[in-house]
């Protein structure tokens, strides 16, 4: 038995007993909307507010159109300064959510709450531990951002502080459960060049299989590819992955081609260990590399920051793609590539220079918040809401119930979360009102599954099963 599927058994035992076991959503599941931090000039000053303001205008008029966008603005007199950017630019505020809360930084990939769903698919708000990237920066503001999004949402924020200090930012999920990320974020490393003998302060006694058995009770990883990662002064996030590489549904993974990873700052070792990663069923991902920016990356004011920008910082959102530019010769490039993984959605290209001088892209600054319920399709007739399956986890039976509010042909399909069909119970006809079928799983090993609810070939809702024997 493999070490990753020992870590879940570990979690499946901990959720069967006395803990509730969680699974990430991925990105480009539907978003309710996306939570962004406005820049301001409490901590950096105005000149960094205002040369960022138009990135931000820019992305909330590519993400209003599709869904909600949830803008913290530091007190009400920044909302009404913000509220006429927007004006100007003549973007519509349907959509367009303010909360008023203080903020350090604008890294809302990093400070905010993460969303998850909990075994019976609600959703479900964690605040992670946060400590400034290790001390690097006031954080005090920065950790009240969880609470401050609960607030506004009426939800309470599932309190993970003691249990692991961990940034969005740092690492990626597959949407199979195949967790990538670099032990210089997230684990205590010796480093001589620092004073204290330690560079990224985060979870100091925490032994990385303590650390791997947290994330798989909490964010439902199954599998781990870690890789050594660097520190540099120039590096606040001591290599966070989503400056270099990217998950993408279909079992790919975005990256950069060699000699591009050595100029990120990649060590070969970390190269080698990308390019030969497989999910959790040992399969091979499918490489897809895109560029670094041509040039140096130029700021609006004509500032040369001396190095090459990345694309791989982009963020999916419902129905766009939202991606780092930089007024660069491999911007055109680069949209094209990320746009081909991704069709149906539009690439809205989001010009980064002046946010990249502060050392982040779009996905950094980005926090997605998913589509309350798990439903995929149109659902007429189909009241989800009512949707439960229990027990979950299970070891051999479960029960699904729900309530229809007229009578339907309803079938169950089971799937492996690489998209396998393992398991179908035919369509049958059930009249209005409530509904309730026993699912043998007997024959399924201990597992992750996703449970399907069709109608006549139209996806209802989908929901995952966690079986552990």
């Amino acid at each position: 038995m493999s070490k990753f599927q020992l870590l879940l058994f570990f979690s499946l035992f901990a959720s069967a007993s006395n803990a509730q076991t969680y699974t990430f959503p991925d990105e480009t599941e539907p978003h309710e909307g996306t939570w962004l931090a406005w820049p301001h000039g409490f901590e950096y000053g105005n000149t960094f507010r205002n040369e960022n303001d138009a990135t931000w205008v820019a992305m909330t008029n590519a993400l209003q159109a599709n869904e909600k966008v949830h803008i913290i603005a530091y007190n009400t007199t920044e909302r009404t300064r913000i509220t006429g950017l927007l004006n100007a630019a003549n973007i519509p505020l349907t959509n367009v959510n303010f909360v008023i809360g203080q903020t350090n930084d604008v890294w809302m990939r990093d400070i905010a709450g993460i969303y998850v769903r909990n075994a019976s698919g609600n959703l479900v708000m964690q605040d992670w531990g946060f400590n400034g990237w290790g001390g690097d920066y006031s954080f005090a503001k920065d950790n009240l951002v969880p609470t401050i999004m609960g607030t506004a949402t009426s939800m309470t924020p599932l309190n993970l502080n003691s249990s692991l200090v961990i940034e969005g930012g740092s690492w990626e999920m597959d949407g199979a459960g195949t967790f990538l990320a670099t032990k210089s974020s997230i684990l205590a490393q010796t480093n001589p060049s620092s004073p204290s003998g330690i560079k990224a302060l985060r979870n100091v006694g925490k032994t990385q299989t303590q650390v791997e058995t947290i994330l798989a009770q909490y964010i439902g990883a199954v599998k781990f590819i870690w890789l050594d990662g660097w520190f540099s002064q120039d590096d606040i996030t001591d290599a966070h992955i989503d400056g270099f590489a990217k998950f993408v549904p279909g079992n790919k993974l975005v990256t950069m081609n060699q000699t591009d990873l050595l100029y990120w700052g990649v060590p070969q070792s970390d190269i080698n260990k990308l390019y030969a990663a497989t999910n959790a069923n040992n399969v091979a991902y499918t490489k897809v590399f895109i560029p670094l920016t041509a040039n140096n990356v130029v700021k609006t004011n004509g500032t040369n920051l001396g190095y090459k920008g990345s694309y791989a910082n982009y963020y999916v959102a419902n129905n766009r793609v939202l991606v780092p530019n930089y007024n660069d010769p491999n911007d055109a490039a680069a949209n094209a590539i990320i746009g081909g993984l991704y069709p149906g959605r539009t690439v809205v290209g989001i010009d980064v220079r002046n946010l990249y001088g502060n050392g982040g892209m779009v996905h950094c600054v980005t926090q997605q918040q998913p589509a309350t319920g798990t439903l995929s399709a149109p659902h007429t007739g189909f009241n989800d809401t009512t949707l439960k399956i229990y027990p979950n986890p299970t070891k051999n039976n479960t029960t699904l119930s729900f309530n229809l509010k007229e009578d339907k042909a309803i079938s169950i399909e089971i799937y492996t979360l690489l998209g396998e069909k393992i398991k179908e119970v035919k369509e049958q006809h059930y009249s209005s009102g409530d509904v309730v079928i026993t699912l043998d799983l007997n024959h399924l090993q201990s597992g992750i599954y996703l449970c399907k609810i069709r109608t006549q070939n139209s996806l209802l809702a989908s929901k995952k099963i966690i079986l552990s024997k």
